[in-house]
């Protein structure tokens, strides 16, 4: 009894080991290679045309007028370029990249408070934090969409 436990245990031991090392011997790993220029190019452009995106949607939450909401998106624009080459550069520490990027963070809006609402610059302060539920607006624009042409098929 003992005996046919053993066998089956190493058995099973051995045909586990062969199916590892089988596995590996089919899959050679591949080396990662240079992205291209054009590789780049498309991933900067798809990062743009995303980043305008999120943008226009957050855009759509604001009670602003059209003027007011094409000068907020030219300051998110120009804050999120001016973010992006804060994170580029090279610090000697952490704490001095959160430093200007907190110092961002409060004097590139000041000029937007007294153009805008205080809902509306409440509501760009949350985005810079991070807080903006992009996927929420969404789904309520979506609700907003099947509302309207539930409406249009009764009245129709």
């Amino acid at each position: 009894m003992k005996k046919t436990i053993l066998v089956l245990f190493s058995l099973f031991l051995v045909l586990n080991v062969f199916g590892q090392r089988r596995r590996n011997t089919n899959n050679i790993p591949q080396a990662n290679s240079e992205p291209s220029e054009r590789d780049i190019a498309k991933q900067k452009r798809e990062m743009e045309e995303r980043k305008n995106e999120y943008i226009a949607t957050f855009l759509t939450t604001l009670e602003a007028d059209d003027f007011q909401k094409q000068i907020i998106k030219q300051y998110l624009n120009s804050y999120n370029d001016a973010r992006f080459e804060i994170i580029k550069t090279k610090f000697e520490h952490r704490i001095d990249r959160e430093a200007a990027i907190k110092k961002l963070e409060e004097t590139h809006f000041i000029e937007l408070k007294e153009l805008i609402s205080e809902s509306d610059m409440s509501k760009i302060q949350e985005l810079i934090k991070g807080n903006f539920k992009e996927k929420e607006v969404l789904k309520e624009k979506k609700k907003k969409k099947k509302r309207k042409k539930k409406r249009k098929k009764d009245k129709g």
